[in-house]
């Protein structure tokens, strides 16, 4: 089936070739991605897209209006940012935005989107309709988000990513400060994801002895540590009884 402009089909929608503008590690593995499956181009800083069905957006959050505002209205137009409002397509009414929830690294390809989730967000039906047929070639699982929900959408990603980076930061620092190999952790860590993000610890034992002995050891380290440590310490303590529902 081709694509017909303005008209997607709902998830029948077919995009025959694509532009992508960016080349960060988003951009990246999306053009890449896109590459196998339709004709697919990379805009540099004259942002000179042709004549294709899609353009794609994967430029800071910032920037996304004013790259918007430049390219010529026609086609339909879409972001890869997780926290910016569809509205930031200045100057364009096919619009949508698609957010792969995934973390990428520039030294990996398009597989780093296997596997992968996307919330897509748009104004009309067609638009919906358009985000999921991106969110196709790109081989994720698409999920509708609303625009006024994007704060908690981003921060729940932050959470499930940016801080658990934190997280293993703040442990390796204190493995070092006993002279323990932080690269002990990883797989502590991965077996974690592998089971499910199962609860387990004293906390589940309700072994109040080794929690208050754990918090005077980090006590005692420098930074004051302690109310982090705390903290997550009373939010574990809620979620077992059910709390943050």
């Amino acid at each position: 089936m081709l694509w017909v402009p303005g008209i997607p089909y709902g998830t029948g929608a077919v995009f025959e070739s694509a532009c992508v503008v960016g080349a960060g590690r988003v951009g990246k593995a999306v053009a890449a991605r896109l590459s196998e499956r339709i004709s697919t181009r990379a805009a540099g800083r004259d942002l000179d897209c042709g004549d294709v069905h899609l353009v794609v957006l994967c430029v800071p959050d910032g920037e996304i209006s004013d790259v918007a505002e430049r390219i010529p209205p026609g086609p339909w137009i879409a972001h890869t940012s997780g926290s910016a409002s569809v509205a930031a397509l200045t100057g364009h009414e096919q619009r949508f935005s698609l957010h792969p929830l995934q973390t990428f690294v520039l030294d990996r390809g398009p597989e780093q989107l296997d596997g992968a989730w996307a919330a897509i967000s748009g104004e009309t039906p067609e638009a919906l309709a358009a985000g999921r047929a991106l969110a196709g070639l790109l081989g994720l699982e698409p999920f509708e988000l609303a625009d006024d929900s994007r704060a908690l959408y981003h921060a729940a990603a932050m959470m499930a990513s940016t801080f658990v980076v934190t997280l293993h930061d703040v442990a390796a620092g204190w493995m070092r400060a006993m002279g323990a190999p932080p690269e002990a952790l990883t797989p502590l860590t991965a077996r974690t994801v592998e089971n499910g993000f199962q609860h387990t610890g004293p906390l589940v034992r309700g072994d109040t002895r080794t929690i208050e002995r754990d918090t005077l050891a980090v006590s005692q380290l420098p930074d004051h540590p302690a109310a982090l440590f705390m903290t997550l310490v009373e939010a574990e303590g809620r979620l077992l009884k059910g709390g943050f529902e």
